[in-house]
C-alpha cells in the first residue's frame, strides 16, 4: 500500500457496498419522513384553558354550548381556526359574579376587534378572514378564576393553510 492511498475492494464489494449505503441512506431518509409527516397530521386534544396565540385549530365536530377541549392541528396543516389573542375581562367596580352573555359578547366583540390588525395586519373591516370567540361559561366562572376570552381568526371559505399571523389578509 502506498501512504495516503485507498485500498480497493475485491469481487464487485465496492458495488455492493456502494448500494447497500445508498439503500441505508434512503430507508433513514423514509423513516424520518414518514415520522414527520404522520406527527403533522396528528392533531391534539387541549383544554380551552391552554389554547394559545399561534395556536391552530380544527372546527368542533359537535356545536354544544360548553366546549372544554379543542382539537389543535400544525399550522401548516389544513385548519378553521387560529387563536390569535387572549383577553382577560375586568368586571367593573363593585361587580360580583358572572356579568352575563351579553357583556361578556360585547367585551369579546370590541377587544377581538382590536387585537385582530395587530395580529393580521390588516383592519379586520378590510380582511377576508373573520374572527369568533370563546367566553366564560357562568360554571367556569363560578367554580374558577375564568375571566379570559380567546379570540379565533377563522375562514368561511377553504379552510387555511398556514398561519394567518401578519400576512395582511
Amino acid at each position: 500500500m502506498r501512504a495516503g492511498g485507498t485500498r480497493r475492494p475485491r469481487n464487485g464489494q465496492a458495488t455492493r457496498a456502494k448500494r447497500a449505503a445508498l439503500l441505508g441512506a434512503v430507508l433513514a431518509a423514509a423513516l424520518v419522513l414518514t415520522g414527520c409527516a404522520l406527527f403533522d397530521r396528528e392533531e391534539r386534544s387541549v383544554s380551552v384553558f391552554d389554547a394559545e396565540p399561534g395556536d391552530c385549530f380544527l372546527v368542533p365536530e359537535e356545536i354544544t354550548a360548553e366546549l372544554t377541549e379543542l382539537r389543535q392541528v400544525d399550522c401548516g396543516r389544513p385548519h378553521q381556526q387560529e387563536a390569535y389573542a387572549v383577553v382577560d375581562y375586568t368586571p367593573t367596580e363593585g361587580a360580583q359574579g358572572y356579568p352575563g352573555d351579553a357583556v361578556l359578547k360585547d367585551f369579546a366583540d370590541g377587544s377581538c376587534a382590536a387585537e385582530f390588525a395587530p395580529y393580521v395586519g390588516a383592519d379586520y373591516r378590510d380582511s377576508t378572514l373573520f374572527f369568533t370567540y370563546l367566553l366564560p361559561s357562568a360554571r367556569s366562572w363560578e367554580q374558577g378564576d375564568d375571566r379570559a376570552v380567546t379570540c379565533f381568526i377563522t375562514t368561511t371559505g377553504a379552510p387555511l393553510a398556514e398561519s394567518v399571523r401578519d400576512s395582511q389578509l
